[in-house]
């Protein structure tokens, strides 16, 4: 079914286009390092600043809020000024919030950050829809290949931070700013794909036989998954090298431990989409993935040394099980490139607001118990919570609406002919 789908679409060819799929590279090894290069330098950056643990998760939870902000925009800005040229502009914006964040005061700071995160959530957006309309017969692959340098670089940005900041004595400041290479590096390499121009067609208002996807359960059973997911990963980006140094690890260990959580996930971002575009549904990978989720915190929490060690690698495993899904939803629960663009859009929208909840919460109960059990209590809830919404969105449905049942029908008719 998932396969028929895919085919259905007036889309183009087998061939691939190189250079767009090195551009696609690109954009996603920029979607996630300005972000994780944050958590092993937020100690510096605390004490510098003099903030508390819950204004220092801010950091991490206002490109959260810009991606609830923007992501329900971003179809809608791609509609007018065309993907290629919408991406370009977030490149530009990713680029300036980079620098910005890093070479002024505190104020440029979190405006840096609101920059970065708005400029992340439309290729957050887009790319997923973008993969659809482009390699309709290698979605799978396309998404696990652009998770699969997103996370990599997201490992290196967490790995890489505090040994950058003690370079010629840069600090926190100066290993922020390394980034914008990255991005002004994906600029060069996108501004090929501005010869084309392709439109998302957005109606202005859906018609009575359509469903919106707002209005789908399935659609929010994707967006609590997504944002649930999301929540975890970001809450333990955040946090996970403060949990390590209470159990003695020093500042620049609790880096690595945070660059081997991303480095578990890295291959699993790229296996999971292939298989899971392979399965009839995805319930099985679902349940596995809040298992490990569950088990991984609760190796956190008893905090023996071994057990650490296990406990970054499950919660990575989890992490990029959990992303993986999150991103193929998109496309095998829609029946078009604009309805996944439209699914991405609501999902991260709301994913992500309540998402951005998590460092701040996690934040506030440590700073309440002085412990950090009772934050990780929270994430065990939150697993099995991953677990229900996993199972409903890895059912063999798609959103329904007027073009859906023309795709199923042309699939009836295609195999009684």
């Amino acid at each position: 079914m998932n396969r028929s789908r895919s085919t259905m679409e007036q889309m183009p060819g087998r061939e691939v286009n190189w250079l767009l799929f090195i551009g696609i590279i690109f954009i996603g090894s920029n979607l996630r390092a300005p972000l994780t290069s944050v958590g092993s330098l937020i100690s510096f950056i605390r004490e510098d600043l003099g903030i508390s643990n819950a204004i220092a998760g801010t950091i991490t939870t206002l490109p959260l809020l810009a991606f609830a902000f923007l992501s329900p925009f971003a179809p809608k800005i791609a509609s007018r000024l065309g993907m290629e040229r919408t991406i370009l502009f977030s490149l530009i914006l990713l680029t300036v919030g980079v620098i910005s964040r890093s070479m002024f005061g505190a104020g440029f700071l979190f405006a840096g950050t609101i920059m970065i995160g708005l400029a992340i959530a439309v290729g957050n957006v887009l790319l997923p829809g973008y993969i659809k309309m482009n390699f309709p017969f290698r979605i799978g692959v396309m998404t696990g290949i652009y998770a699969v340098f997103m996370n990599v670089f997201g490992a290196l940005g967490s790995g890489l931070s505090v040994p950058i900041s003690t370079i010629g004595g840069v600090g926190w400041k100066g290993s922020l700013a390394v980034w914008a290479i990255l991005s002004f590096t994906a600029i060069l390499f996108w501004l090929p794909q501005l010869s084309k121009q392709n439109k998302l067609t957005v109606p202005a208002a859906p018609s009575k036989k359509k469903m919106p996807v707002w209005r789908s359960p399935l659609a929010w059973s994707i967006t609590l998954f997504m944002g649930l997911q999301s929540l975890m990963f970001y809450t333990l980006i955040t946090w996970l090298p403060d949990i390590l140094q209470s159990h003695g690890f020093s500042s620049n260990g609790a880096g690595w431990m945070l660059f081997l959580m991303q480095l578990a996930l890295i291959p699993i971002t790229f296996v999971i989409p292939v298989i899971a575009d392979k399965m009839k549904n995805q319930k099985l990978l679902a349940g596995m993935t809040s298992l490990l989720f569950f088990l991984g915190i609760v190796a956190l929490m008893i905090g023996a040394r071994p057990l650490l060690y296990v406990s970054v690698i499950l919660i990575g495993i989890a992490g990029g099980s959990a992303f993986s899904l999150a991103m193929m939803f998109f496309s095998l629960r829609t029946i078009d490139g604009r309805q996944a663009t439209e699914l991405s859009g609501m999902a991260q929208s709301f994913g992500y607001l309540l998402a951005a909840s998590g460092p701040v919460l996690f934040g506030a109960l440590y700073d309440i118990s002085g412990k950090w059990q009772h934050s990780l209590v929270m994430l065990m809830i939150l697993s099995a919570i991953i677990f229900i919404v996993g199972i409903k969105s890895g059912k063999d449905r798609v959103i329904m609406g007027e073009s859906t049942q023309r795709v199923i029908l042309s699939k009836s008719n295609a195999e009684n002919s």
